[in-house]
């Protein structure tokens, strides 16, 4: 199959990040102390205290950088702090090639409506002056760039969402865990996947991820073909992440597919509820910023 990269001019489209704009993402529990948006300070400095080094990206502030590394190591560092007012949020971003799909009525691929959203919902954090970093992954992690609250950290961000499929399955659980152990600090995870995986290795990722006391928020991307499956004629089906090509007669299965795919969503829900997750599904027949904004609205009447 082959893919397209995703034009970060669509995922940046300021028509939907200028409208959710006004509303705040919160976290649900107190990061360090306090509440995300709610800063004493919003600035690094002296003040706050060293906490270890990390690779230079570029967009990262010269003023940041270790020099007596660089001179021990020729390698870039940055110097970081414990940043006490800042809220730390990882982006998950699932590029497998199930991530391609789109349907005759959705304008954008699952993909790129994953990337338009969470385009959105980092912009939103960089103006609050949170940190956010991102996580490209299909079997495993494909791309990590570390949080940072840069003003320019979102240019860094979509471009790196532009990055092609590698063509490969979705390895959810691994990934979950992976990022589990490199968040050193409480903070939030936000996963944008179709969930093409088994239901027991997501959960069993997320479960990791609150153990180390994150917040995750799951947001389910779901073309309208597969919440409806309006297909009438024989239809051949082929697999997006090698199975096997089927032909069907839709009438024939409608019934148990719609049964099957509603068992699936109902298991996903109750797995979030237990743990405390929030799940958001994200249709991509459905404007961004309406399904973004009702979200966030709901979070933010109920204090999180």
């Amino acid at each position: 199959m082959e893919t397209k990269s995703v034009s970060t001019q669509t995922a940046a489209d300021p028509q939907t990040l200028a409208r959710i704009s006004k509303l705040e993402l919160r976290a649900r529990t107190v990061m360090e102390g306090l509440i995300s948006g709610m800063h004493r300070s919003p600035h690094r400095g002296s003040s706050v205290e060293f906490a270890q080094h990390r690779d230079y990206v570029p967009g990262d502030e010269i003023r940041h950088i270790d020099w007596k590394v660089y001179a021990r190591s020729d390698r870039f560092h940055i110097k970081q702090f414990e940043e006490e007012t800042n809220l730390k949020a990882i982006l998950l971003l699932d590029i497998s090639t199930s991530m391609e799909y789109k349907g005759q009525t959705s304008a954008l691929s699952k993909r790129e409506y994953a990337s338009v959203s969470a385009a959105a919902i980092a912009s939103l954090l960089l103006r609050q002056r949170d940190s956010v970093g991102l996580a490209l992954f299909s079997q495993n992690i494909q791309r990590y760039i570390p949080p940072s609250s840069a003003p320019s950290h979102l240019r860094i961000l979509l471009d790196a969402m532009g990055m092609e499929s590698s063509g490969t399955k979705s390895g959810i659980g691994e990934t979950l865990h992976d990022i589990a152990e490199r968040m050193k600090r409480r903070g939030i995870a936000l996963l944008f996947s179709d969930l093409f995986t088994d239901i027991d290795q997501l959960l069993r990722g997320m479960r990791h991820l609150k153990h180390k006391r994150h917040e995750v928020i799951l947001f389910h991307v779901l073309d309208a073909d597969e919440i409806t499956f309006p297909f009438k004629n024989a239809t051949r089906f082929e697999g997006l992440e090698d199975e096997e090509a089927l032909t069907i007669e839709p009438n024939a299965i409608r019934k148990q597919y719609l049964e099957a795919f509603s068992e699936f969503v109902k298991q996903v829900e109750k797995g979030c509820r237990e743990m405390g997750a929030d799940y958001v599904q994200l249709r991509t027949d459905l404007p961004v910023d309406t399904t973004l904004s009702k979200y966030l609205a709901s979070r933010s009447a109920q204090g999180k």
